[in-house]
Formats: structure tokens, sequence, C-alpha cells
């Protein structure tokens, strides 16, 4: 595979998108052996949408091009080293390898929060900006028992 050719294209996908001003300069594209399935850049803007980030995009659009949420084997490019929120959901696709051009603190200095978010998230609940407060645990708890116990469910 040609790591710096998929790479050049996620960095065009936020070149192009990023030029009309309206998305972030982030693209993203998933490859699986040696093909391209998936491609994204930054909609959060135009999308209306929080998560619509260029990784984002490239893991729903490569789930669906091979119709399933597991995306073992492939790899993803980024023209930016990943949020915390887009590499969580690289974990959740199971893809084990990332290749990326800008890194976090490339980002923190075009204004974006990537540095700040991980940081507060190491934090404890009750030192982090966004407060979480646990109520109705053993309703929680119940709702996982139940979930855990139906033997059709499907794991992931």
């Amino acid at each position: 595979m040609d790591h710096e050719a998929f790479l050049r294209r996620a960095l065009e996908l936020a070149r192009i998108h990023s030029a009309r001003g309206d998305a972030g300069p982030f693209g993203a594209v998933v490859v699986r052996e040696g093909l391209v399935v998936g491609e994204g850049w930054n909609q959060v803007v135009e999308g209306r949408d929080p998560t619509a980030h260029a990784e984002i995009q490239a893991l729903r659009a490569a789930a669906r091009a091979l119709g399933t949420h597991d995306l073992r084997g492939a790899v993803l490019y980024s023209s930016c080293e990943p949020c915390p929120m887009c590499l969580a959901a690289i974990y959740w696709s199971r893809i084990r390898t990332v290749y990326f051009a800008a890194a976090a603190e490339d980002a923190a200095k075009a204004g974006f929060d990537d540095v700040r978010i991980a940081r507060e998230l190491a934090l404890p609940w009750e030192e982090r900006a966004v407060k979480g407060i646990r109520l109705l645990e053993g309703e929680g708890s119940e709702v996982l028992e139940a979930w855990l116990a139906n033997p059709k469910r499907i794991p992931y």
C-alpha cells in the first residue's frame, strides 16, 4: 500500500472542502485491502452536526460500503491526528492503524479543542467542565444485564 498516496488523498479532501470556509480543514480515508472504501471531510457546520468530523464521516461511509460495523483489517488515513471522539470511534470500528499528517497541537494552534478535550477526559467527572451525575444506577444496570442475557443479541 502506498501510505503517502492515501494520506495525500485525505489532505486533498481537507483542502478542497475547507476552501469554501464552511468546513473544517480535515479529511479522512478508510482503506481495506488496498482499496478506498470510505472517504470523509469535516461537515460539522454545513451538516449542523457536531459529530460530523472527517474520520467519523469516513468510518460511516466505509461501514455502509462494506455492510458491516466491524472494519477490522482496514486502515484510516487522516489529515490530522484524530480528536478524542474520533479516536474512540476508531477503536469501536476495530481499525488498528491510523496514519495522520498534522498533530493535535497543530489543530490547537488553528483554534480546535482536541488537546483541551483530551486533558479534560483524563480528569474525574467532578473536575471536568462538563459535569456527569449518576442517577438510577440499578435501573441502568438492569438494562445492561437484560441485554447480556438476550440470546438474540449481536455482540460488538
